[in-house]
């Protein structure tokens, strides 16, 4: 899928490009290339790492049983735009079995869904240009775990933007598009004391 979208004019000289950053050393530390700008965070915090921990082994279960396709958690580079310098890390990604001649050493194209964890204080970045980057890149879905709301919600995308937006209530399966059928409410997956 070719994006219309394009990248904000940034200043010459400290741009880094998609095959750089594909040769700098691993990492588990999370970053990203943001149109040539190298943005780098520091590790999570234990409450983040329990939410990725605790959705990977829920969503790898219910896709391998159905052989539905593969989920890999952070840090796992996606490149949604090598031209224009865009790898993303999501804390948790999806690939169907349909899409997965994207998948080598690295992710070469868009997800079907994507996980982001949000915590208190934003990693890398700004959630809403994140948002508009899975939109305009061509990701279905996208869950946002809110560890200090304690509040999930499910985007759904369409034609470059965001299409639904659904809080998932404590006890109701998330209601995906992506994996139909996902059976497990936030409750059932973080087992969290949910407002009401």
């Amino acid at each position: 899928m070719e994006s219309t979208y394009r990248p904000r004019k940034k200043r010459k000289g400290s741009r880094m490009t998609t095959s750089e950053y594909l040769q700098t050393p691993e990492t588990v530390l999370p970053r990203e290339l943001a149109f040539g700008v190298l943005r780098v965070a520091e590790s999570p915090v234990v409450r983040h790492q329990r939410v990725v921990r605790d959705l990977t082994i829920a969503l790898t279960s219910f896709a391998r049983d159905r052989r539905l396709g593969e989920v890999l958690p952070a840090p796992m580079d996606v490149i949604l735009d090598h031209e224009h310098d865009l790898v993303v890390q999501p804390d948790l990604l999806f690939v169907s079995s349909e899409g997965e001649d994207i998948v080598g050493d690295r992710i070469f194209g868009a997800p079907d869904l994507v996980v982001e964890v949000l915590s208190p204080h934003p990693r890398i970045g700004k959630l809403d240009e994140r948002l508009e980057w899975f939109a305009q890149y061509g990701v279905r879905e996208c869950w946002l775990v809110d560890i200090v709301r304690r509040e999930m919600t499910v985007l759904t995308f369409e034609s470059g933007a965001i299409a639904t937006r659904t809080v998932v209530q404590p006890d109701t399966p998330v209601p995906s598009t992506v994996l139909t059928g996902f059976p497990t409410s936030p409750v059932g997956l973080f087992g969290w004391p949910w407002r009401h």
